[in-house]
């Protein structure tokens, strides 16, 4: 996840953020170098207490100050409504109950507040979404609870999302099981 191509994307998607900001996933931090210089605190969540010591030298690398809690986004240790941004990259695809996760992600921004997001998911290739489908169960196993085969927009429309930019897009260079993105930002409705 940290080829060219993925930072290039990460650059891109984070280009509109603003205001308080979470991270769903932080990970090893890889998203921290690449938001814009304007972003300087960053709330993040990831369940993976391993990951704490990548994401405090990137986040000195990026000149970042990080408030990092090892929590599910299922269940989000802050207050209704304070966050004016939610990121998440590459991460939907393996929480367990993605529905809780969104209704949080929901709960936690402001009214109007923006989500912005790039996931893999669902093929619009029906030979490929057939493999996804068969490959899924094996594949959550081996690779940390990934879903090959979750249709993001469709999670996000049932959750009062309303998307103002959205794309979907096979990454280049990438197996077709995985290569499917969905890109874009959506608003908080109430």
């Amino acid at each position: 996840m940290a080829m060219n191509s993925f930072q290039e994307k990460r650059k891109e998607v984070l280009a509109s953020t603003e205001g308080k900001v979470l991270e769903i996933g932080l990970g090893t931090g890889l998203n921290l170098t690449e938001y814009p210089a304007h972003i300087k605190d960053i709330t993040s969540v990831d369940v993976n207490l391993g990951m704490i010591s990548y994401v405090k030298k990137r986040a000195k690398l990026a000149g970042k100050t990080v408030d990092h809690r090892v929590v599910t986004a299922e269940k989000l240790p802050m207050a209704n409504q304070i966050f004016d941004t939610v990121i998440s990259t590459w991460t939907l695809c393996s929480i367990p109950n993605v529905h809780q996760a969104l209704e949080e992600i929901h709960r936690v921004l402001k009214p109007n507040g923006k989500f912005i997001f790039i996931e893999h998911g669902l093929s619009r290739r029906q030979s490929v979404r057939k493999w996804q489908k068969r490959l899924c169960p094996l594949w959550k196993k081996v690779g940390d609870g990934c879903h090959l085969d979750r249709d993001i927009k469709a999670l996000l429309s049932s959750h009062a999302f309303e998307m103002i930019e959205y794309k979907e897009f096979d990454m280049r260079r990438m197996p077709k099981l995985v290569s499917h993105m969905y890109q874009g930002i959506a608003v908080k409705k109430d």
